[in-house]
């Protein structure tokens, strides 16, 4: 089996069960953010990216499934360290890894698809506002009022 087969497979049994803001199945958004991936290194990253964050795996259990040193790098520039980590600071983390930077803009753009979601509610335009500022910041656009 190969590695991306195997990463599909992890995140599919670690995500079971969880739903999505609009109710269906999680594993929907890392598939999508996977399918986005030019390289197989960055749709490895893509459908494992919540997969530390979310679930019981840790990089020690991924690293003894045999993704490499890279994957699991970029794997710890998109994961949260906790709920109380600076969001700004998160983002320049993610800025510092190439392969990050990649799976991260695939993954906000993922998350500010709003084709989703039955309504928009104010809780919603928070979050694309802060997704869009993510974005901007790590593709170097300015940030003027986002």
């Amino acid at each position: 089996m190969n590695k991306l087969q195997r990463a599909i497979e992890i995140a599919t049994e670690a995500h079971k069960g969880q739903v999505d803001k609009s109710g269906k199945d999680y594993i929907g958004h890392p598939l999508r953010v996977m399918e986005m991936g030019k390289t197989e290194e960055e749709k490895i990253v893509g459908v494992l990216h919540d997969v530390i964050e979310d679930t019981d795996w840790t990089f020690e259990k991924l690293a003894e499934e045999g993704f490499s040193d890279e994957v699991i790098a970029a794997l710890k520039c998109v994961t949260k360290t906790s709920e109380n980590e600076d969001y700004d600071d998160f983002i320049d983390r993610v800025k510092k890894n190439p392969l990050a930077v990649a799976v991260k803009l695939n993954d906000l753009s993922d998350n500010m698809d709003i084709r989703r979601l039955p309504y928009l509610s104010d809780k919603d335009v928070k979050r694309l506002k802060k997704y869009l500022k993510a974005y901007k910041m790590l593709t170097g656009e300015p940030i003027y009022s986002v």
